[in-house]
């Protein structure tokens, strides 16, 4: 695209391509990126092209075995998408580490429903009082 002079590729989704098949994440991060409480005053909604080999070759797993000594805590709401991702990073993890499901709580809920942030709230408070 750029050869032509034209701007970087983008990504974007619009509100038309959210419908059933959609998956619940995608769903609520569309939702809470694009609300007038959350989304950022001069977002675009748009990603560039560019960042997907970027995020294909990141791996936030590859040295998470040599955080140890040091504490790990994983808090995870019961109904996130991303569980898994939670799992593979508690089972990669070595001790001292703590994992903490949300019941209830999806992955975008754990970012501003009051119910959900205050469970996470004071588990972070006794964790850092606990590891600091």
């Amino acid at each position: 695209m750029r050869g032509r002079g034209d701007g970087p590729g983008c990504f974007y989704r619009d509100q038309a391509d959210i419908d059933e098949s959609t998956s619940v994440i995608q769903r609520e991060a569309y939702e809470y990126d694009r609300t007038p409480g959350c989304a950022y005053p001069t977002s675009v909604n748009k990603m560039l092209l560019t960042s997907n080999d970027r995020l294909a070759a990141f791996d936030a797993f590859a040295h998470l075995d040599t955080v140890a000594p040091r504490p790990v805590l994983l808090i995870v709401g019961s109904h996130a998408d991303t569980i898994y991702f939670s799992e593979a990073a508690y089972a990669k993890a070595n001790e001292p580490k703590e994992r903490v499901k949300i019941a209830g709580a999806s992955h975008v809920d754990l970012y501003d429903r009051p119910e959900y942030v205050s469970q996470v709230v004071a588990k972070l408070v006794d964790f850092f009082g606990r590891s600091l």
